[in-house]
């Protein structure tokens, strides 16, 4: 009998949460009917569409939280209109499987009750929640304590568990005491289908002789406050041949813009808030070089970053900081800055590149490979797979 999967994910819509999305096809591709539960967003306002054989529910949902209180509004909002959602696509569609896709890690609250009905209940791993509470607050409080014990029922809930990478899978398995054959490793490589450099289009670098290029969330831990000041830094040392431009919303987008003004670097940094996936590549394949600034720190260690791998499948050179997750992914196609010296090790990392172009064509060329032979998303589809049926045979 063809099996109904609810997945519920709250801090992005579907499609444009890329994973989610990605995920949802391949299961509808693997015969499972597909219910997906996700907030509104811009450009996604409709309460229900039917996209590519998926049936996606959209509820409205409040600005992402700036303090603790918003973080507690935020989240009881989602579990409130995840809770009507999901009572009434049961009746409707009658799934088997709910599949929670973090943050935050309250989602098993949903799946609870279902549990009585036999429905099992797959954690879907994007982010280590305490970590990640931690970094954006710079606190150990009572929420602190709340998010490691949610992360703990959360496993304790799980029938199977997916993880980004062997880091989480080890989190998994230490604490949340799960059984390391119930943890799947399901990473985001990018979809090579879709996600292919384009020609470069020389206006996309704004007069200047070299682009950089970044994509990603506007929030604290991505470390945008550190390029401005990487750009502020090139900009001072006499170099005015290097433009940068930076992809994507969030919460932080705002306060960077008016950061961005405030230092003067409006020249040299543009933000483009969200745009279109052809301009997006657009500007990523003019660009010379590709960033992720990302603030060393637990949670940024221990994570995967799709935008690495998107840069490593657009033949792009990257710069980043050593971190753990972040060298596993990218390897020989990054160079990476010295987090004791964070500005001007990054800055000189990056001028290195651009006066070196056989070494960016190296490098850009050792990232696509990379993912063409391991990282690419369907080489992550039949451990996605093999995560379902663990579950509904538990």
């Amino acid at each position: 009998m063809k099996k109904t999967v609810l997945i519920i994910v709250e801090n992005l819509p579907v499609p444009f949460d890329t994973r989610v999305w990605k995920e949802a096809l391949a299961l509808h591709a693997g015969d499972y009917e597909v219910c997906v539960i996700c907030p509104k967003g811009k450009g996604f306002e409709k309460g229900y569409e039917h996209l590519d054989g998926v049936h996606v529910y959209r509820h409205p949902m409040p600005t992402e939280g700036s303090g603790p209180v918003g973080f507690i509004v935020e989240y009881a909002a989602a579990l409130f209109w995840e809770f009507l959602f999901a009572w009434r696509i049961f009746f409707k569609h009658r799934f088997h499987v709910i599949e929670g896709c973090n943050p935050p890690d309250s989602i098993f609250l949903i799946a609870l009750p279902f549990k009585l009905f036999g429905v099992k209940y797959i954690f879907d791993h994007h982010d280590v929640m305490p970590e990640l509470y931690e970094e954006k607050f710079e606190r150990r409080d009572l929420l602190y304590k709340v998010q490691v014990l949610f992360e703990k029922l959360t496993f304790w809930t799980a029938d199977v568990s997916m993880a980004t990478n062997h880091t989480y899978k080890g989190v998994a398995c230490s604490r949340g005491g799960m059984k390391p054959e119930d943890v799947f490793v399901v990473r985001n490589g990018p979809d090579l289908e879709y996600f292919n450099p384009v020609p470069p289009v020389a206006a996309r670098k704004h007069g200047k002789d070299f682009l950089v290029g970044y994509v990603g969330t506007m929030s604290v831990q991505e470390g945008l406050d550190i390029l401005l000041d990487v750009a502020d830094f090139i900009k001072r040392s006499g170099r005015n041949d290097v433009h940068f431009t930076v992809v994507g919303g969030g919460p932080g987008l705002a306060q960077l813009r008016a950061l961005n003004a405030e230092m003067g670097t409006e020249d040299v940094v543009d933000f483009t808030g969200r745009i279109s996936d052809e301009d997006l590549l657009e500007i990523l394949s003019t660009a010379d070089v590709c960033v992720n600034p990302d603030r060393p720190g637990d949670m940024n260690d221990m994570s995967t970053m799709i935008k690495i791998m998107e840069y490593m499948a657009l033949e792009k050179p990257i710069v980043q900081f050593d971190l753990k997750e972040g060298r596993f992914s990218a390897g020989e196609a990054s160079l990476y800055a010295d987090s004791n010296d964070q500005v001007a090790s990054f800055a000189e990392k990056i001028l290195w590149l651009l006066d070196h172009p056989e070494d960016r064509e190296r490098m850009g060329r050792l990232g696509r490979e990379r993912v063409e032979k391991e990282l690419a998303w369907e080489y992550s589809v039949p451990h996605l797979i093999a995560a379902y049926e663990r579950a509904l045979t538990r």
